[in-house]
């Protein structure tokens, strides 16, 4: 089976997020919940001092694990995230880069930690591989991932509006488990879904996040008045509601080198 998501345009993804750096924070309820979460399955082991904070974001749980006295490298892939992490003073040292190719000695971390940000990889399997070679024997590595069936209420409205590819396209559960299948570790899904009285205001929080249609290029082209409502009236409801739901793996792998 192929581990691959193809096309991923890191550039655009960079330029998406790092616009959506001064908002996102207000905005970005999911990535709040999941992050929690990921801490907990994370604090539950010995983790060390050393923490890599992998797609951090504005660097929000960088300053957390900052607080708790580690040591921490915040490293994103757009610069207006870096650098929005940089003037919160969200960790010890900043790298921007692509963490399929991390710039970082081997076994240098006690603990990767990486959320909703292995999505965007061209190749999670890389990924994995990378965060597995640069923490220490005995550390701790753990992600949460956007996974397929995410968005699926958008995705079958614009199914009725035209034929174009609105919605990312993210990896099944069966291509992160094989992912994951070299080393010691376990997954764990969970269902997130957010409630919204209008439409416009779920689209807009995932422009706010930056997580645009991102894997494949962007369609040119304002959102009109009518393709709005034409959304809108092909759009499922849930007791009234404009519903979106997330499907979110969560990986917990032990370095056992």
């Amino acid at each position: 089976m192929d581990l691959t998501v193809k096309s991923v345009d890191k550039q655009a993804i960079a330029n998406a997020f790092g616009r959506a750096a001064s908002k996102y924070d207000s905005v970005a309820k999911l990535q709040q919940q999941t992050g929690e979460y990921l801490m907990e399955l994370a604090q539950a082991e010995d983790i060390g001092n050393r923490v890599l904070d992998a797609g951090c974001g504005t660097g929000s749980f960088s300053a957390r694990w900052k607080c708790q006295g580690k040591q921490v490298i915040a490293l994103d892939l757009a610069e207006g995230m870096l650098r929005h992490a940089q003037e919160q003073h969200a960790a010890d040292y900043y790298l921007q880069g692509d963490m399929e190719h991390l710039g970082l000695a081997e076994n240098s971390m006690d603990l990767c930690f990486s959320n909703l940000a292995v999505q965007w990889c061209n190749d999670l399997p890389s990924a994995i591989q990378e965060f597995y070679r640069v923490t220490r024997p005995g550390g701790l590595i753990v992600f949460s991932t956007l996974a397929q069936g995410s968005l699926h209420e958008l995705k079958t409205a614009w199914e009725q509006v035209d034929d174009y590819q609105h919605i990312n396209q993210f990896l099944p559960m069966q291509t992160i488990l094989q992912a994951c299948t070299p080393y010691r570790h376990k997954l764990i899904t969970r269902q997130y879904c957010q409630y919204y009285p209008q439409l416009l205001p779920l689209l807009n929080s995932l422009k706010g996040i930056g997580a645009t249609h991102l894997h494949h290029g962007r369609q040119r082209g304002l959102m009109t008045r009518k393709r709005l409502s034409a959304l809108a009236e092909a759009y499922p409801r849930n007791n009234g509601s404009f519903s979106l739901s997330y499907q979110i793996v969560f990986g917990v792998i032990d370095c056992d080198k």
